[in-house]
């Protein structure tokens, strides 16, 4: 009898990486769901309220269209069946019909950087959202957590993750950077800004000193302009027109062909840079060039998705009781210990 696999989605980055994931698992009845959330956080997302999170806005609409596009099978909350595995990229939030289950987390991309938010969060045990991705990991509700890099790994060990359960596979969108040489993006030879929605998720972001940051380093090459798809797009136009009246501005477009024809990328905080980073590109952002270099997920010629699968099949080869006496850590210092599900 084959086993049930849900894939919970969230941001299109997230969703096209569960879709790799689940091609690999040809052995499995695999379905998949958008992000969601139950209790407090539920209520608010059915509101509207989270329209700027993985929970609603644009982020749940691109997820759906995919899903659609790809006539992918959708069990929406994963409420329709009993499932034997189920694969997300975020544990900040734990849904409670995941309780009991395997569950093997993905890293998504690049962290959040551990400000203020992430450090209250651990001192008050405060919900692990409110740190955003810095949070990654710390529920300690998973069996297995498939890392990006060696440097990765050492992240999460420092952030007191149980070593035990991580597991170094790379992940997809970001293990193949060479692939995006071959693209049809016509334009060659400029500077790419790469924008972030820090505003929108209610962090402090000062764009005037970022675009004379920008500007200071443009040495008169042509500079394009790629919004993150959650900023406000009027303001962050109307803001780039002060100081670039004639750079192209997009919206939509695959960012990642857009870094392999540039010249030198700037950015702040977002997992684009390692596309820029694994080609060999100048790139000014938030973190230093060691740093990154560090933390470069593995370019493995898009092997992730197949060795991520790998560690699901083991997961489903054992049994959860197994699972969870694997998963004590007695050596996890309980003051910095999060409850798993809030």
């Amino acid at each position: 009898m084959k086993p049930n696999v849900l894939l919970i989605c969230g941001s299109l980055n997230q969703t096209t990486i569960m879709h790799q994931i689940g091609r690999q698992l040809e052995e499995c009845h695999v379905y998949y769901t958008p992000f969601y959330a139950d209790g407090f956080l539920g209520l608010l997302s059915k509101l509207g309220v989270t329209n700027f999170t993985i929970l609603g806005g644009r982020h749940r609409r691109d997820t759906e269209n995919y899903l659609k596009t790809h006539q992918l099978p959708v069990d929406f909350g994963g409420k329709s069946r009993h499932y034997d595995l189920v694969i997300t990229g975020t544990d900040l939030i734990i849904q409670r019909n995941l309780r009991g289950k395997r569950i093997l987390l993905v890293q998504e991309g690049m962290l959040e950087p551990e400000g203020w938010r992430y450090h209250l969060t651990r001192a008050l045990r405060l919900p692990r959202f409110f740190a955003n991705t810095a949070a990654t990991g710390l529920s300690d509700a998973y069996h297995r957590f498939c890392v990006a890099s060696n440097g990765y790994r050492e992240v999460f060990i420092r952030k007191g993750v149980n070593p035990a359960k991580i597991v170094v596979t790379g992940i997809p969108n970001f293990d193949n950077a060479v692939s995006y040489l071959k693209n049809d993006f016509p334009l060659r030879g400029y500077v790419l800004v790469a924008t972030s929605a820090t505003r929108e998720t209610m962090r402090y972001h000062n764009r005037l000193n970022f675009l004379l940051k920008v500007k200071s380093h443009t040495n008169g090459k042509p500079v394009i302009f790629k919004l993150h798809p959650n900023e406000n797009i009027p303001t962050a136009t109307r803001e780039i027109r002060q100081f670039f009246p004639d750079a192209p501005i997009y919206v939509e477009g695959n960012v990642h062909h857009m870094i392999a024809n540039c010249d030198m990328l700037i950015a702040q905080n977002t997992s684009a840079i390692f596309t820029a980073v694994a080609l060999g590109k100048p790139v000014i952002s938030d973190l230093d060039t060691e740093t990154l270099r560090k933390l470069l997920p593995l370019q493995n010629g898009g092997k992730s998705a197949e060795r991520i699968a790998e560690v699901a099949r083991q997961l489903l080869a054992t049994p959860l009781h197994e699972l969870e006496k694997q998963s004590v850590r007695p050596s996890l210092s309980p003051q910095w210990k999060l409850p798993p599900f809030f």
